[in-house]
């Protein structure tokens, strides 16, 4: 230790250095006690950082440097799933990177073989791998089996000149504008049931509405796969100008609705007459007071008994099956 607090103050200087041939004593001393204390690291690398500090010639080789992480792999999202990887795969939306299957007899299941049969005829490299690589890259949900890499999916922007009153097949057009979904569960739900029942388009508000991620396409089933969903900065411009057009604005409400000077009925007495445009607001906040003030005509789902306080809703996306189905069930 004696050894030690001599080469450290010899490091900071506090007297000055006499005469070059004192250092050069030096060089010899310090590596024969950095070789001697071998077994000390720490020692040695205080002492080797000396050496290296008072004689630059003498500098260690920089450590070797680690390989870079693919950056290519920051612009790739791992989509989990039977359904929402083999709809990824044939809709061609994604770019798709590359196929993780569960090595196994798990993947021998004809739904498995589907997906990796799928992903050859594209070219797509298909890898095996453990359980546990698929639960890490899934973080933990329900992949069954399966993952896919590819590039994420995003809002659509609208295409202005698309100002048809009817569809192709005669029935008037439905829009189910969104506000503020922002559990990917309830948005996959929700997706799943307007590709169902008929939706002609799904437009959410870009803030505070969460993103289009695997976790709204597992929930959706793949729907989000298929199904363009159309984002917009500001749903009351688009409102405002779809209503200019034609469109009839319908907004959603609780069953215990506040006095309101917008007429309340129930989705079950609502008869579409023009191209119409559902309302639906996030989870407990529900339909914003700027877009209420744009409603001609606000739905409800009367309950089937009385309900207790704090249990006197639905859940958004369950309410949004049920009024869809309300207003294209005849056209089912």
């Amino acid at each position: 230790m004696g050894r030690r607090r001599a080469c450290n103050a010899a490091g900071v200087q506090h007297g000055p250095v006499r005469g070059s041939t004192a250092r050069r004593r030096e060089v010899p001393a310090l590596q024969r006690q950095t070789e001697r204390k071998g077994g000390d690291s720490r020692v040695s690398s205080e002492l080797r950082k000396l050496c290296v500090e008072d004689f630059p010639a003498k500098r260690e080789r920089p450590p070797r440097r680690e390989s870079a992480p693919d950056s290519n792999a920051e612009s790739y999202e791992i989509v989990f799933g039977i359904a929402p990887c083999l709809l990824a795969l044939t809709q061609g939306r994604r770019k798709v990177r590359k196929l993780l299957v569960k090595d196994g007899e798990a993947s021998q299941r004809a739904s498995v073989l589907k997906v990796c049969e799928e992903a050859r005829r594209r070219g797509v490299q298909v890898h095996r791998v453990t359980k546990k690589d698929l639960d890490r890259m899934s973080s933990g949900r329900v992949h069954q089996g399966v993952c896919l890499q590819a590039s994420p999916l995003s809002y659509l922007a609208e295409n202005h000149g698309d100002h048809a009153p009817r569809t192709k097949d005669g029935n008037l057009p439905v829009w189910l504008v969104l506000e503020g979904i922002q559990d990917p569960m309830n948005l996959g739900a929700i997706l799943r049931s307007a590709y169902f029942l008929g939706v002609d388009r799904v437009a959410s508000g870009l803030r505070h509405s969460c993103p289009l991620s695997p976790v709204v396409s597992k929930a959706s089933s793949g729907v989000m796969e298929v199904m363009g969903v159309y984002g917009y900065d500001s749903l009351e411009e688009m409102l405002r100008l779809k209503a200019v057009q034609g469109w009839q604005v319908v907004g959603t409400v609780g069953a215990e609705v506040e006095a309101s000077q917008v007429p309340v009925s129930r989705c079950s007495d609502f008869r579409m007459t023009r191209p119409t445009l559902l309302l639906m607001g996030g989870e407990g906040e529900g339909l914003s007071r700027e877009l209420l003030s744009l409603c001609r005509t606000l739905l409800t789902i009367p309950a089937g008994r009385d309900l207790f306080a704090g249990i006197e809703s639905l859940n958004v996306s369950v309410a949004a099956g049920i009024l869809l189905h309300s207003l294209l069930g005849g056209c089912l």
